[in-house]
């Protein structure tokens, strides 16, 4: 999170002051103003606001149809949740290795398609864009539908538009440690009604046609989901939020770009695949050897970190997915479908070497929208 304030405090004020916190009501209808507002700024024709990044990749996957007997194609390096996501829609996820972008590699990914390949989901990790285009060529070719995971990349795009509103849905994230937070929070994108009926229907089955005239215009039967319903606090912090989304992004832009210039003569920076794009959260730093990478890390002090001890962003952390426990009851376990059960990967004798060797090799720092020249030159004369 890197700017809140005043303005925030107020919209949660006159939340609390209006008597009406629940998302459908006759006050101010934050969740409706969020909504339109995610919908013109990333330029999709549906929206949908939920309680976690989580919550929007499992309502964008059932919104999508997948579920027993399909496949899901994830990268190695992703936080938990992503694959997770695939799990609780009844799906069996299947692991890729990414590329020198820290991102999928769509070369690996068509060495994982099989018959039951139904979905890809391209993790825009730490901000980094995917490279889409060879995965949409992928999809045009194989036939599966792609879900973008933009949950670490609020905002960014990849050759103009915006990451989350490429493929067949997108999802997003906004918790603390997102570009722009509620504190908690997600959202599914899409232009797909079909898709959007389904993942509304989901994610608030309990309640979605009891609450308000949700259902009108919807042509999607009823069936039983989750309730991942945001409320009007968290829609009036997120709509200050994305009113500052692209000056934060400006900002982190150009201090990354200005930073990366007084480090690139002595050090190698990882590639982009649309470096204008690029959220400018993370700046990758890439060394020979894990040794050089930790005295460099070591050097700089607070503010980065070797992406290999991240614990449960790299797949061999992956615990409950490695020991295939997809449920606590075992016979609502995926893993454990008669339509899954004969596909099941053996994760745990699964080896990803780019992904292990690069992360291991990688020292992410942190730009700051607010450092000034003077603060990043100082973090580059401690390591130059």
């Amino acid at each position: 999170m890197y700017r809140i304030g005043k303005e925030e405090i107020e919209e949660v004020a006159k939340v609390i002051e209006s008597g009406n916190m629940f998302k459908i009501n006759d006050a101010l209808h934050e969740t409706e103003a969020c909504e339109e507002k995610i919908r013109g700024l990333f330029g999709v024709k549906r929206s949908l606001l939920v309680t976690s990044g989580f919550a929007a990749l499992t309502s964008a996957l059932v919104g999508m149809g997948i579920g027993p007997g399909d496949e899901v194609i994830v990268p190695a390096y992703t936080y938990i949740a992503t694959v997770m996501a695939v799990v609780a829609a009844g799906a069996i996820p299947v692991i890729a290795d990414i590329d020198a972008t820290y991102t999928i590699d769509p070369d690996k990914i068509e060495e994982k398609i099989s018959p039951r390949t139904k979905a890809v989901i391209p993790v825009h990790i730490q901000g980094f864009p995917c490279n889409m285009a060879a995965i949409c060529a992928l999809s045009e070719k194989y036939g599966f539908q792609i879900l973008e995971d933009a949950c670490q990349a609020d905002g960014g795009s990849y050759r103009g538009k915006r990451l989350g509103s490429i493929g067949k849905a997108g999802a997003l994230s906004f918790n603390q440690f997102k570009v722009i937070s509620a504190g908690e929070g997600g959202a599914v994108l899409t232009d797909d009604d079909a898709v959007y009926e389904r993942a509304l229907i989901y994610h608030d089955a309990s309640a979605i046609a009891f609450f308000g005239n949700q259902l009108d215009g919807i042509n999607e039967p009823q069936f039983c989901g989750a309730e991942y319903r945001t409320n009007e606090i968290a829609a009036a912090i997120l709509r200050r939020q994305l009113e500052k989304l692209d000056g934060i992004l400006t900002d982190l832009r150009r201090n990354k770009a200005y930073l990366t210039g007084l480090l690139k003569e002595k050090f190698a920076i990882g590639p982009s695949n649309d470096l204008a794009g690029d959220c400018g959260t993370t700046l990758p730093v890439v060394f020979e050897t894990e040794a050089e990478a930790r005295a460099f890390s070591a050097k700089v002090g607070t503010g980065n970190y070797l992406p290999i001890d991240t614990g449960k962003h790299i797949y061999n952390h992956w615990t409950a997915i490695l020991e295939q426990r997809g449920a606590f009851h075992p016979l609502m376990d995926p893993f454990k479908f008669p339509a899954n059960a004969p596909y099941v990967p053996d994760y745990k004798a699964e080896v990803y070497p780019v992904t292990l060797d690069l992360l291991a090799r990688t020292v992410f720092l942190f730009p700051s929208p607010d450092w000034t020249q003077a603060e990043m030159q100082k973090i580059a004369q401690t390591v130059l």
